[in-house]
């Protein structure tokens, strides 16, 4: 343990908290260790104490956050934890006892106790210490306080109870304490009698707790409502267990010492515990592991032997001797430099340990990343095989990523393929030790949105409220509070002024945001020690066979000297793996040499084409909405372009006009300023731009003589904008321009301007490493469009609404989509061939992967299913249920075995039970009551039932696979919209030709087409108008503007839209909506005229009278209805009477064309 600031508990004071759960215990608190005024800590200083204990329940995931933060409020932190103790099944209720770190070896018994509870965690328990594994050993260092249960009373349990207190008493001896607490529950006089007895009768000093669960009474109802979202309950449930009271606030001392005036003794005790623990937490010190070297070989001397032979193999240089002079002068000289600050900083085994990772990986076949983050900039993991960038060609600098004026840990983050990504992890365990490897925690914590709802919930309000109030919050910007969409949002602000449930919905919400809801595994974290783990954190594991992870969060993990590792898992790199390896196999059979994608040309002109036809959906990075504007403007080049298109498109870039002026420089519409000519080869990639903070830092080198590590601490002044340190970095630079020539008002115009783009200057190691992998992408889906698109789609195969995307950018490439078969797919999307994709068995809502790959299987070891009847008899072993085949039918997945999707879905039910008996019959030699021998297959008969409509097809794809392909929701009513509209969606586009956006000048247009998604910012809603053609963004009218709230705009609607088209800032189009109307609605109040064609038939007064019963559900209405008929007996038009009169609903519309009595209609409009 380390050296702490002294911290005297002043005798004096009458009370120190000794139980106190925090926001991590998870399951109850609503106590914050930061935030608001300061966290806790500080609300113990004010209240006159000096000391406070944390004892989460059963962790320690706030000890170092606490620790710290205590410190900073001049209060002594003492460490522990509550543990569960004991199970049901030892005859005793589960009880529970607190332990104190007294020192620093109590510290590393209670991390070890902590661990035990989760590694030898049985399946389905609740972590708990049990009694066995308890020794006078285990306990060194540890002060024990425990108290009796209330419920045991006086008989068999209390005693085993009292048996269980002095069992740990002889552990303990004297560091055991008894509690006593008033809180108000039902018996605690009885109890703490019993407890006195006990203290006396066994000489346990007696010590006062107040089981701390909030700040003040009034918070009360907030942390009712922590505990009812932990147990699906709501606050109103009379059968609910109240297991707290008001009391159990951070009680002053004052208030204790006269809640206990009659045990003074509980009181001074807390004192005398609290002088007692000195245990401290040893914080800032590197830990790192020790990498394995040769014998006679230090870890430094392996690390230049390595980086050197290493650079020279990146170069093409030959290896000879080792000597270095065969390598350029300038990759010499900055290996040598990086080197020294490595040696100097002690980190070489961290390099080679992510060397080795990296290295199994490529050798074991798993796809790594070029690079990520700062360390693209660094020489040495070029030359190791950590990044496949060079840092000298892009213009990199290794003091971004490691400054030794900037003390602090290297952290290099590697992208692993996504689904190679756990053998990574499970070599790295193996290879370093299972007790020194493990993942880390992370919390989930209560967003805004949730936060609503779960107030909702819990207060039993209809869960449509919290959507309603959820939805007017924006998902974007990501982390935008309640307070914050309050104050932006006009229509929140009336509902909470107006609406009492509302109010009581925001008023909890506001004090549960931000809590932590639940723990899971950091996407990429990874930690190693040099010696066992629990000596340094408690390990944690969610379920018996979850990942082992740290207590401790990534930010306490570094706190405390342990140093992580990122390796992260990137969808993207296993959907380039996919497809490489799709076209490597067909190039093999053609005689054709494989495409090596880590040595790609960068100036291949299809990519950049494909860039400039903004065909950028599935390419990494660059597919948003925003980004193809973007794209559209910049009209990239080059790879230079690429790299900046990652750099400028973020909010900074975007809205302080940086983007516009790198935009107009590249397009000569703007004169470029270099601001000195020893900067034009600098800035000459970036149109004058400094757009990287790589620049800002180079500014600093040639125009004021920094080094690059003074120049790295100047660019992280400026981007923190950190006034006093800005202030000294301003004079220095000044005087450093002057000596280099430059006039002061020169010098104070760069510094202004380097200042101003430093905010928002993006790192260019980060962004060429992520424009390399971006170019792939867009390289692949140039070249070979249909095996990238089914490879993505296969990546993204549970994420049905982008694969409604997906399957869209397929039609704009010229690829065919074909439906699933049960006899032609793989599981995942397969190419057919450079036209068509076909949809895997795996993206079957509801099917499940395991069915889908029986399926698949039996059909590759047998042969083809032949009928539904063998399909379904072959795999009746795969447990296949009605509705895993009911969604098989809809998705169109058996259509090449009948084509009637109506038909077989009434077919199922005695299919799947005749294929279960056959199963049974054959597993058990019988032959079936009406078999007559030998062997027969099993028979279906289809039944002969009209097929369903186009909508109910559609609406069938839709549900089970997330996108339409026998047509677009929008078909059935496409010639009536036109006839409304005055043209299809494309159309009405091409022809009203808006300008920049000027609502005065703005075309009014009328458009009609099916809702897309939907989303809402900055207080509008907003959603995408699609006719399967083209679309078109639409934002609503301000609530208060009379039109409907977003949240009445659902997915999937038709709607017809009367606005103003207009151009944005970046060329795209943009439709502000006056209305929004359902199109079923706008077409029955327009309709006027109804043209029914009947069918010929030999008794034309039954072809009527079924025309009477098709037309009586929708009478009366207002459109008239003219029948024409034509037939071997008769011919005619025949005009009803206005008593005929219909409602052109989009239930008639339907029914006529399901009708075997109409051969075809039409609709006149108004």
């Amino acid at each position: 343990m380390g050296t702490g600031p002294d911290s005297p508990v002043d005798p004096t004071t009458p009370f120190v908290h000794l139980r106190l759960h925090s926001e991590f215990s998870l399951v109850d608190s609503v106590l914050r260790i930061s935030g608001g005024e300061g966290g806790f800590c500080r609300a113990v200083r004010e209240r006159g104490m000096p000391a406070v204990a944390l004892t989460d329940l059963n962790n320690m995931f706030g000890a170092v956050r606490f620790y710290r933060a205590a410190l900073d409020a001049g209060v002594k932190p003492i460490l522990g934890a509550d543990l569960s103790f004991g199970r049901p099944e030892d005859g005793i209720r589960p009880g529970r006892v607190t332990f104190l770190c007294r020192n620093a070896a109590g510290y590393r018994n209670l991390l070890a106790l902590l661990t035990q509870m989760y590694l030898e965690l049985e399946p389905r328990d609740d972590p708990a210490l049990m009694p066995e594994w308890l020794s006078a050993d285990g306990l060194d260092g540890l002060i024990g306080l425990i108290g009796l249960d209330s419920a045991a009373g006086r008989g068999p349990e209390a005693r085993r109870e009292r048996e269980r207190i002095l069992a740990l008493r002889r552990l303990m001896r004297e560091d055991l304490f008894l509690e006593v607490s008033r809180l108000g529950r039902p018996g605690e006089t009885e109890l703490t009698q019993r407890t006195v007895e006990l203290a006396n009768a066994e000489g346990i000093p007696l010590v006062a707790v107040n089981d701390v669960r909030f700040l003040d009474s009034g918070e009360f109802t907030a942390h009712e409502a922590r505990v009812c979202i932990h147990r699906g309950e709501t606050l109103n449930d009379p059968r609910r267990e109240r297991r707290y009271t008001p009391q159990q606030y951070l009680r002053s001392p004052a208030e204790m010492a006269e809640l206990f005036a009659d045990l003074p003794e509980a009181l001074s005790n807390t004192i005398a515990i609290a002088r007692a623990c000195t245990a401290e937490l040893d914080l800032g010190e590197s830990r790192l592991p020790k990498a394995r070297a040769p014998a006679g070989l230090s870890e430094w001397e392996f690390l230049e032997r390595e980086a050197l032979n290493g650079l020279k193999r990146q170069l093409g240089v030959g290896a000879g001797d080792g000597a270095d002079a065969e390598l350029p002068g300038r990759y010499t000289d900055r290996l040598r430099a990086e080197l020294e600050v490595v040696r100097r900083m002690d980190f070489p085994g961290y390099f080679l340990i992510v060397a080795d990772i990296v290295r199994w990986a490529r050798d074991n076949q798993v796809p790594v990343g070029p690079g990520r983050g700062s360390a693209a900039g660094s020489l040495i993991s070029y030359a190791l095989g950590i990044t496949a960038i060079d840092p000298l060609r892009y213009g990199l600098i290794f003091e971004r990523f490691l400054n030794p004026e900037r003390i602090s840990m290297p952290d290099i983050d590697i992208d692993f393929c996504a689904e190679q990504r756990e053998r990574v992890l499970e070599h790295v365990a193996e290879e370093y030790g299972r007790d020194r490897v493990a993942q880390i925690i992370t919390f989930n914590r209560l967003a805004a949105r949730a936060a609503i709802k779960d107030a909702t919930r819990v207060l039993g309000h209809p869960l449509g409220l919290g959507e309603q109030i959820a939805g007017l919050i924006p998902a974007l910007p990501v982390g935008v509070t309640i307070e914050q969409a309050m104050k932006d949002d006009r229509e929140l602000s009336h509902l909470y002024n107006t609406d009492t449930e509302a109010r009581a919905v925001i008023d909890l919400a506001l004090q549960l945001e931000g809590l932590p809801r639940n723990s899971s595994t950091h996407a990429g974290g990874v930690v190693i020690a040099p010696s066992e783990l629990i000596q340094f954190t408690p390990l944690y594991r969610q379920e018996s066979d979850a990942p082992t992870v740290t207590q401790f969060d990534k930010d306490d993990i570094e706190s405390v000297g342990l140093v992580k590792f990122d390796f992260l898992a990137l969808n993207d790199l296993t959907t380039i793996t996919r497809t490489v390896e799709e076209v490597n196999r067909s190039r093999r059979s053609a005689g054709e040499p494989p495409i090596d994608i880590a040595r790609l040309p960068l100036d291949d002109a299809r990519v950049y084409e494909l860039l400039r036809n903004l065909r950028t959906r599935a390419v990494f990075q660059l597919e948003s909405r925003g980004m193809r504007d973007l794209i559209r403007d910049l009209r990239p080049d080059r790879f230079s372009d690429m790299i900046a298109l990652v750099a400028l498109f973020r909010p900074g870039p975007l809205q302080t006009g940086m983007a516009d002026t790198y935009i107009k420089r590249k397009h000569g519409q703007e004169s470029v300023d270099y601001l000195h000519d020893d900067l034009r080869e600098l800035l000459g990639e970036t149109y004058g731009v400094i757009l990287y903070q790589e620049q800002v830092m180079e500014i600093a080198r040639l125009i004021a003589g920094y080094s690059f590590a003074q120049a790295d601490v100047l660019r992280r002044a400026m981007g923190k904008k950190l006034k006093d340190e800005m202030a000294d970095q301003r004079s220095v630079f000044v005087k450093g321009a002057l000596k280099h020539g430059l006039t002061r008002g020169k010098a104070e115009h760069i510094f202004n301007l380097m200042e101003t783009f430093a905010g928002y200057g993006f790192n260019k190691s980060h962004s060429t490493a992520y424009a390399i992998v971006a170019y792939q992408t867009a390289w692949l889906k140039a070249h070979y469009p249909a095996q990238y698109m089914a490879s993505t789609m296969t990546t993204d195969m549970s994420a049905h609404d982008r694969l409604y995307w997906m399957t869209q950018e397929c039609l704009a490439l010229g690829l065919a989509v074909m439906r699933p078969d049960v006899n032609r797919s793989h599981v995942g999307f397969g190419a057919v061939d450079d036209k068509a994709v076909r949809c895997g068995l795996g993206a079957i809502r509801g099917l499940g992967q395991a069915a889908a790959q029986a399926i698949r299987a039996e059909r590759e070891a047998n042969g083809p299913y032949t009928g539904i009847a063998d399909l379904f008899s072959r795999i009746s072993g795969a447990g296949l249920h009605q509705r895993q085949a009911e969604t098989l039918v809809r998705s169109g997945a058996l259509d090449s075995l009948c084509a009637n999707r109506a038909a077989l879905i009434r077919v199922l039910p005695a299919a799947l039970a005749a294929a279960a008996q056959a199963a049974r019959d054959a597993e058990s030699g019988q032959e079936g009551l009406f078999d007559e021998g030998g062997d027969q297959p099993m028979q279906i008969e289809i039944p002969d039932v009209p097929e369903w409509g186009l909508r109910d097809l559609l609406d069938g794809e839709r549900r089970s696979l997330g996108f339409c392909l026998s047509g677009h929701p929008f078909d059935e009513c496409r010639d009536e919209a036109r006839a409304l509209t005055g043209g299809g969606l494309r159309e009405i586009l091409d022809r009203s030709q808006p300008g920049p956006r000027d609502e005065r000048d703005a075309p009014n247009v009328t458009v009609a087409g099916s809702v897309l998604r939907k989303w809402r910012r900055s207080g509008a809603n907003y959603f995408d108008l699609d006719d399967g053609a083209t679309r078109l963004p639409v934002r609503l009218p301000r609530w208060d503007a009379g039109a409907p709230p977003g949240r009445l705009i659902t997915p999937h609607s038709l709607v017809l839209v009367k606005g103003r088209l207009s151009r944005l800032q970046r060329g795209s189009l943009m439709l502000f909506a006056d209305s929004v109307e359902p199109l079923d609605d706008v077409m029955e109040n327009r309709a006027r005229v109804l043209l029914l064609d009947c069918r010929a038939a030999e008794k034309p007064a039954e072809t009527f009278t079924q025309l009477k019963d098709l037309l009586r559900p929708h009478v009366p209405g207002g459109t008239q209805v003219v029948v024409r008929y034509s037939g071997p007996a008769a011919a005619g038009s025949l005009r009803l009477g206005s008593h005929w009169n219909v409602r052109t609903t989009g239930g008639l519309r339907h029914a006529l064309g399901e009708s075997p009595v109409i051969s075809e209609f039409s609709i006149r409009y108004a």
